[in-house]
Order: structure tokens, then sequence, then C-alpha cells
């Protein structure tokens, strides 16, 4: 079972990556506490992983075949991706660590799956295109309706604190149901996990990321990209909670991140484009398109070094 390791440790940077992508927003507009958060996310991201985690399980296992050794140096591979991003406090698409990592074994075995590849990266650049949309479609509709409530200045703090909560549980339930397939979807393929096992170990790896090393990047997403009042933080949750929900019922394992940020963006366009702030909009999608590089080197890296055969 040591095999297992290198998938402990991917869930854990994910869940310390990812859960700035369901509560940031609302951590960073005070409206939520950030213990309440972590907490509320871990819970939800476990049910989720439990209750609807299998198609995307099923969709990443089918891009390469591998043994146990392989499985677990994609893993690795992906997850020390992951972290050198967390650390730097960039939301990063773990999705796309995991499949960068998976390519790099493939190509050191020369076994890449290209039909299934195809699928992701469509689904990839449809997340925070879709996700912007319904940012900007949830803002206009949901604005409406709270306009006719009419609600007292106490009340409506109550409600905004209260949908935020609920919001963010949803968000980290489509988050377990969507991205549990990055942590262990490989050691299903190999054989070492069954489909059940396979959810929940991948789900409390995540939860466990997020009750330890979560702070950092909330900062990032929340407060990085434009400033965001209580309503607009209650906009971007739930339209990454959708946009990932969405795609888990399609069983493609997508990024959080890039949900968050089209999210996020599809409101700083309806305020005002020039309220955005470029530099960590393009340092975010600098990460992007590292991550998947970043990922693949090492896990050729780690591949060869694995595999050097010594003569004495």
């Amino acid at each position: 079972m040591s095999y297992i390791i290198p998938a402990l440790y991917l869930g854990w940077s994910l869940g310390a990556n990812d859960a700035a992508n369901i509560f940031g927003t609302a951590v960073s507009s005070k409206m939520v506490r950030f213990k309440t958060a972590i907490l509320a996310a871990s819970i939800f991201v476990i049910l989720g992983s439990l209750i609807e985690g299998k198609s995307g399980i099923e969709t990443i296992s089918s891009i390469s075949a591998m043994n146990l050794n392989k499985a677990a140096i994609s893993s690795l591979a992906a997850a020390i991706s992951v972290t050198i991003m967390t650390i730097l406090k960039l939301p990063v698409s773990t999705s796309q660590a995991v499949v960068g990592s998976i390519i790099g074994v493939g190509i050191m075995q020369k076994n890449i799956e290209l039909a299934g590849l195809n699928k992701i990266l469509l689904c990839w650049i449809g997340t925070p295109i879709g996700a912007c949309i319904i940012s900007i479609i949830l803002y206009l509709v949901l604005a409406k309706g709270l306009n006719r409530l009419r609600l007292s200045l106490w009340d409506y703090d109550f409600f905004m604190r209260s949908s935020l909560i609920i919001a963010g549980c949803y968000g980290a339930y489509a988050l377990g149901a969507n991205n549990v397939a990055n942590v262990t979807a490989v050691f299903y393929g190999a054989g070492l996990l069954s489909i059940n096992s396979a959810t929940a170990i991948g789900g409390a790896s995540i939860a466990l990321g997020i009750l330890t090393f979560s702070r950092g990047v909330m900062n990032t997403v929340g407060k990085g990209i434009i400033k965001l009042d209580a309503y607009s933080a209650l906009i971007v949750v739930l339209s990454n909670a959708i946009t990932i929900h969405i795609y888990a019922i399609i069983g493609v394992p997508v990024s959080t991140s890039q949900a968050v940020v089209g999210s996020v963006l599809g409101i700083g366009l309806l305020k005002r484009a020039e309220a955005l702030k470029r530099g960590p909009i393009i340092g975010v999608f600098s990460g992007w398109i590292a991550t998947p590089i970043i990922a693949a080197f090492f896990s050729v890296f780690i591949y060869f070094i694995t595999h050097l055969k010594y003569v004495g």
C-alpha cells in the first residue's frame, strides 16, 4: 500500500489549493469565518467524492494504462507541481497537473489515449468561459430577486452570510464529486483500489489539505483579481459550484481554479473592465499554461530516475 502515499500527497495538495476556489471570496469579503469555511468544505468534499465521484475516476483512468509504479510516479509529479503553485499562492489546475503527469508517463512508455484526452481538453477550454457566462446571468437574475425582497440591512447581512455558507457547501460537494478523480483514478485503473475505496481515500485526503494548508491561496483568489462585495462573492461561489457540478455529471474532472477565475472575471466585466487587476490575472493564466508542462517534466524526470539501471 506504499504506492498510495503519492495519491494522499496529491489529495492533500489539491485540498490546500482548491479550497480557496470554494470559500475564498466569502472569507476575503469577511462574510464567513475561515474556520467555519474549512470545516464545512472538508465535510462536503468527502460527501461529493463518495456520492458522485465515480464518473470522473473512470474518465481519467481511461487516458493511459498504468501499473502501480507508473501510477505512483504520475501522482507524485502532479503533487509536486500543485505544491509549488500553492507555495507561490497561485490557484492552479490540479486536473491539468494530473493529465500533464499522465502524459509524461505515457510519453515514456509510448502509450497515450488521445481520444479521452481530446474530451478533457475541450472541457478545459469550456470551463472558464462557461463559468463567466453563468456568473453574469446569476448576477443579473438574482439581483432582481433581491431588490424585490427589500430586506433591511440586518436581514440582508444574515441572508448573505447564510447563502454564502450554503453555496460554499454546495461548491465543496461539487469539488469532491469532480476532482476526487485527480487523486485516485490512476490507482483505480492500475487495480490497487476499488471504485469505492478510490472515492473514500481521495475525498479524505482532499479534506485534510483543506483543514491544514488552505489559507494562503484564498487571499489570491478572493482579493487578487478584483475586490468583491458580499453579493458578488455569493455569485462567484454559486457559478463556480454549478460549473464544476455540471462537469462532474458529465464525468470530466476540470479545474475549480479556472471556474472561479472565470466567475470572477464575469463580475469584473459587469462592473467595469478597468477594475480587473491585470497582473494577478496574467499570473493565474501563466500558471495554467505552466502547470501541465511542469507536471509532465517532473513525471518524465521521476520515471527516468526510477528506471535507471546501474552496471557494477
